[in-house]
């Protein structure tokens, strides 16, 4: 008699695969991408860097330019990782992809992570003061309990 296992995707049996590291532009999420990068690398694992593209419906009513602001960071932070990358081409070998979503950042790093498949997140802390009262897109992610998050101050 043979027994049949269903192939479904398991996180954490044998290290991680996929890892998600959440960049906007700021000090922190650059080394919260630059640790994953080192995870990623040691673990022979995808180095899958996303950027949500905040949706501002206030500005964009008011005419506000918010999609070519949006679409100028994503670009901006493309490049700087492809210099990144090509700097230590030859040194290290890191597989990485870059992903752009649309919405709030803690929604977007959710969606991003489960269409990912990834088996861990890495954030920067933020960098802002009325986090400490609201809660940071780090906490959320934390005590949504779906993967293991690493914030990086």
């Amino acid at each position: 008699m043979t027994e049949q296992r269903s192939h479904r995707f398991e996180r954490g049996t044998d290290g991680p695969k996929v890892i998600v590291a959440g960049v906007d532009g700021s000090d922190s999420s650059l080394r919260a991408a630059a640790y994953a990068a080192g995870l990623a690398r040691r673990q022979g694992a995808l180095l899958a860097l996303v950027y949500v593209q905040p949706v501002q419906a206030a500005a964009a009513a008011l005419g506000a330019p918010v999609a070519d602001t949006a679409e100028e960071m994503a670009e901006d932070l493309v490049a700087q990782v492809r210099d990144a990358m090509e700097r230590i081409k030859g040194i290290f070998d890191i597989r990485w992809e870059f992903h752009t979503f649309r919405g709030d950042p803690y929604n977007g790093l959710v969606r991003a992570a489960d269409d990912l498949m990834a088996d861990a997140v890495v954030v920067g802390a933020s960098e802002q003061a009325g986090h400490r009262f609201v809660g940071s897109v780090a906490v959320r992610l934390v005590k949504a309990g779906r993967w293991p998050v690493t914030v990086v101050p």
